[in-house]
């Protein structure tokens, strides 16, 4: 009887002690987000195609004295230089624009803070190979940093809802450009977010297809964008329009689990509140709760 099994895109057949590796296709460069996967599986394609093809090998070719370097690098536990980075790129031949198209990878891995990383980001998504291979996904993080994005979703449920991008982007607060509106418009029905609904489009539910590697980022994008949006309601809007309520309060560590609960009902209930309502739309708002400490926790201040 011949079992299968499949490992780092490798198979093999396990039969009576002896195995037969079936050789690989390169992966492609653009379907990738993680460097250090796409490192792990055309080391583990290389290998299937010549069994000698070994991390001393690479490394020879990559010019490098480390014959390890290749495989700490896999696991996480070496980060690449620039000069790493394009001594790798020799090793696996990559073109040009694969070469530039990894060097943003290995940024995007690398970034110590979200400015960094957004910037690495700008880059992979402008890459016409990634648009290509994952076109739906890098929309879907545009939706989350960007906060006109689901602005224009929610304001699709007015019944004086205009598909036209001057329209939206002179009724948002604040307004945003024509060609910015236009783009929302295209990503959000690509997504399937609005859709053309009786000779009009509405809002659909929807999932967003955000990758592992910058979901977080896309997340942080999004309460930035709507806490700046706050900030700006302070002196935008007259007081019968808004509410700003805030809270300074001092709690035993073990409450925290209880008030997030808290917050997430009460969320729930506004939820709630709205759909029964929807088909009254009018304008569109945004709520923010926001819980966080102002000070160092007790246990903190007694460690030495």
């Amino acid at each position: 009887m011949e079992r299968y099994v499949v490992c780092h895109g490798v198979l093999k057949c396990l039969m009576t002690g002896y195995s037969v590796f079936m050789a690989i296709a390169p992966p492609d460069l653009f379907t990738y987000l993680d460097y250090r996967a796409f490192l792990r599986d055309w080391f583990a394609a290389k290998k299937s195609h010549n069994h000698r093809y070994s991390y001393r090998v690479f490394a020879r070719q990559a010019g490098q004295r480390s014959p390890s370097l290749l495989h700490h690098v896999i696991k996480g536990k070496r980060n690449l230089t620039p000069a790493n980075v394009e001594a790798f790129g020799t090793a696996m031949r990559l073109k040009s624009e694969e070469r530039t198209f990894f060097t943003h990878l290995v940024a995007l891995d690398q970034a110590n803070d979200d400015d960094t990383r957004n910037r690495a980001w700008e880059r992979i998504a402008a890459t016409r190979g990634f648009r290509e291979a994952r076109a739906i996904e890098g929309v879907s993080v545009e939706y989350l940093t960007h906060w006109y994005y689901p602005a224009i979703r929610e304001l699709a449920y007015r019944a004086d809802f205009r598909d036209e991008p001057a329209w939206i982007a002179d009724t948002l607060r604040p307004t945003i450009s024509v060609p910015k509106a236009r783009r929302a418009l295209a990503a959000l029905k690509a997504m399937g977010l609005l859709i053309l609904d009786s000779g009009r489009v509405r809002p659909a539910d929807g999932s967003l297809v955000t990758p592992h590697e910058v979901a977080t980022l896309a997340v942080h994008n999004y309460h930035q964008g709507m806490l700046d949006r706050a900030r700006e309601a302070i002196s935008a809007f007259e007081p019968e329009e808004r509410h700003l309520g805030g809270l300074t309060l001092a709690i035993p560590e073990d409450m925290v689990p209880r008030l997030k609960a808290e917050i997430s009902a009460f969320e729930e209930r506004i939820l709630a509140l709205c759909d029964a309502e929807v088909e009254r739309t009018e304008r569109v708002y945004q709520l923010n709760l926001q819980l966080f400490p102002l000070s160092a926790s007790a246990t903190a201040a007694e460690e030495p």
